[in-house]
């Protein structure tokens, strides 16, 4: 029944179902509006899942998130929450980073290992950070009121609060947006390996970059999630790039799941307006780990259960964020209605 919206890829020389790429495109854009990343840790394995071969699909994914990165780095600059110096400077390390991956990519693909290194490494980067991130969660009242106690204890002792320890090497960058000071060469790290990642697994790199921005450069959720996009934004520039001068871009492909990217980044930027930091960082935990399950199926040859869960998944934390976005304009508009109440009477 559905055949009738196959189409033909002329660059991978295969048909595809058009609605699989609206569908895949549409949670993307709602998912990577909302945690700030490209969202290929979905796109590349369900496209690999569903037939793409694994450079035609890291290639293609990166042309998508350069498009569906634009939408949405624009509202959320518009929010307030691009650190604009910041993410400047991620350029230049995510370049260099992107083109060491894709290199990478080409020599594996000559191997003819690619599939099986790229999906193993996506598992360990996915469930480790996942896990990582529950634990974080779970922990956090309790390192909240273990600060709160040292704080108080140096208050009665007459001494300055505790200073969060960090890697003070020089030249030491002020970034006002995001209310920090630290080391350029952390900063560059940072870009520079989430550039080769981004290159290597074709993804934006905002899975890994978005925590690394929070834990490791200490800005605030909010802008973690804008600043993360606006490199995404570059990072997939560039890849796109050279992965289409190396023919492993299916332009038709990424224009389909830029239509429902459109509609769905929307969705995810204005979702962040209502939910807290924290529980933010619980639904991006939640499914990484179940992207990074779907990949391990797929690596043990459950291409059908792979494809559910990634799936599945993408389209249960999109309605998941709707659900949110809706309860969270409602008590807004409820509120100001109270307020308007009050001032008239």
């Amino acid at each position: 029944m559905f055949d009738i919206f196959n189409v033909y890829l002329p660059i991978a020389e295969m048909q595809f179902n058009a609605l699989i790429l609206v569908a895949i495109g549409f949670s993307v854009g709602v998912l990577g509006g909302f945690f700030g990343v490209g969202g290929a840790w979905v796109v590349t394995p369900a496209l690999n899942i569903f037939g793409f071969p694994m450079a035609y699909a890291i290639g293609t994914d990166l042309a998508h998130i350069f498009g569906k990165s634009i939408v949405a780095t624009a509202k959320h600059r518009k929010m307030g929450n691009v650190d604009m110096k910041l993410g400047l400077m991620s350029i230049v390390g995510s370049v260099i980073g992107v083109e060491i991956g894709a290199q990478n990519v080409m020599w594996l693909t000559k191997l003819g290992i690619a599939g099986p290194v790229v999906r193993y490494l996506y598992m360990f980067l996915l469930f480790g950070l996942g896990i990582y991130m529950l634990y974080d969660y779970a922990t956090k009242d309790k390192r909240a009121a273990a600060q709160a106690a040292k704080v108080a204890a140096a208050a009665r002792a007459g001494m300055a609060p505790p200073v969060r320890k960090s890697w003070n090497l020089p030249p030491m960058i002020h970034f006002p947006a995001s209310g920090i000071t630290i080391s350029l060469w952390t900063v560059s790290g940072v870009f520079l390996f989430t550039g080769w990642l981004s290159g290597l697994l074709g993804v934006g790199g905002g899975f890994i970059r978005m925590p690394a921005l929070i834990y490791l450069i200490g800005c605030p959720t909010a802008i973690a999630v804008g600043t993360d996009l606006f490199s995404v934004l570059f990072s997939g520039a560039y890849g796109c790039f050279t992965y289409g001068i190396k023919g492993r871009v299916e332009i038709i492909a990424a224009v389909l799941m830029l239509v429902g990217a459109a509609i769905g980044a929307q969705v995810g930027v204005t979702a962040v307006k209502y939910i807290r930091g924290y529980g933010i960082r619980l639904l991006f935990a939640i499914m990484i780990i179940l992207a990074g399950s779907s990949v391990a199926l797929k690596q043990f040859n459950l291409t059908t259960a792979a494809a559910w869960v990634v799936m599945s998944a993408a389209l249960g934390m999109c309605l998941v964020i709707m659900i949110k976005l809706w309860n969270g304009f409602q008590k807004e508009k409820a509120e100001k209605a109270a307020i308007a109440l009050k001032g008239g009477a």
